[in-house]
């Protein structure tokens, strides 16, 4: 299962994965990683819930920007390589 969702998701692991060199990879950073994308990803939902109570449109922006946000953390949280998460954090 997790090698098909590589796969699926391979052109997001793809933008953190490429880069060569050395890094600075601790497991609390893929632990902060996952909580992170979580909380974005709850945002984006009590956002989606508030837009649809109110009915303003212009609320799908944060929508948007959180729940992205969020996915791409989740994906390479759970699946990306120790270099993956290391490069998301800028740490070489």
């Amino acid at each position: 299962m997790k090698k098909m969702l590589t796969k699926l998701c391979s052109p997001i692991l793809g933008m953190f994965e490429s880069v060569e060199g050395e890094y600075d990879y601790k497991p609390s950073h893929r632990t902060i990683l996952i909580v992170l994308g979580g909380l974005c990803l709850v945002i984006a939902s009590v956002s989606l819930i508030m837009t649809l109570k109110t009915g303003e449109v212009a609320g799908f922006i944060p929508i948007m920007l959180f729940f992205l946000t969020g996915l791409v953390c989740e994906v390479v949280g759970w699946l990306g390589s120790d270099r993956a998460v290391a490069r998301i954090w800028k740490r070489r």
